[in-house]
Parts: structure tokens; C-alpha cells; sequence
């Protein structure tokens, strides 16, 4: 197995590549641990690493946010239009701007998933236009 596809501690392969293939599993492990890393237990909900962290007062969402405009960092890498840019920069700011109201903000972590709507922008794009890189859900 080559050194940058070796399975990684949390038990999925991050590639290190530049090509749309690569990047579309980066960015999908990313929000898979934003957004939905574990479940609630009783409720199960799923719930990632934005919601908890972000209850640790100001640390928290200075985290998030920039875990969440790496995300985008990699949509500007896939020379995605601009005004896409825009949006998936709109949703983070406004998940940052909401996780630094205390307790609102910390419900609002819950509900308001800015890193899974970015990742549908990507990959609504990679399949537009890299449909090579597209990848069977499952």
C-alpha cells in the first residue's frame, strides 16, 4: 500500500493527492468528523467535533471555523467559481457567527451543519466536472 493511502488511527484513508479524487475524500472525512462523528446516545443523533468543541467558549468556534474554511481552501484549489466560494464562505461565517452567541450559539451548532452544506457544493461540482471522481455512497 503506498505511504500517502495507508489507513490512518480513525480507520479511513486520507489521500494526499491534488486530483479531484483526492480531494473529494479529504474533504468528505473532514465533514464526516465536523458534522458526524458520533451519535447522541437515547436519540440518536449524529453529532461531530463542530458541536462539541464548540462548547468550550471562544477556543472552540476559532476552531471550528477554521477546520470549516479549510473546506473551502480546498474548493478554491479545485478553481471553483468564485460565487460558490462565496456561499461556502457565507455559511461558515454565519455558523461561526452563531456558535459565538453563548448557549444559542451552542444549540445552533447542533442544528446548523455549515461543513455538510459546503461538502454538497463540492461534490455537486467534482460531479459536474470532474466526473471521474465521483464515488458510489454507501
Amino acid at each position: 500500500m503506498p505511504d500517502d493511502q495507508r489507513p490512518r488511527p480513525m480507520g479511513f484513508v486520507v489521500p494526499m493527492g491534488g486530483d479531484p479524487q483526492s480531494v473529494r475524500q479529504r474533504v468528505e472525512a473532514l465533514e464526516m468528523l465536523l458534522e458526524r462523528s458520533f451519535r447522541i446516545p437515547g436519540i440518536n443523533y449524529p453529532v461531530g467535533l463542530d458541536a462539541v468543541v464548540g462548547l468550550v467558549p471562544v477556543l472552540g468556534d476559532v476552531v471550528t471555523t477554521v477546520m470549516g474554511a479549510y473546506l473551502v481552501w480546498e474548493a478554491r484549489n479545485l478553481n471553483m467559481p468564485r460565487w460558490k466560494l462565496w456561499r461556502m464562505g457565507a455559511n461558515v461565517a454565519l455558523d461561526t457567527a452563531l456558535g459565538l452567541v453563548p448557549v444559542v450559539g451552542d444549540a445552533a451548532d447542533f442544528l446548523f451543519r455549515s461543513n455538510t452544506m459546503n461538502l454538497k457544493i463540492i461534490k455537486r461540482h467534482l460531479d459536474k466536472h470532474h466526473p471521474a471522481a465521483r464515488m458510489i455512497d454507501g
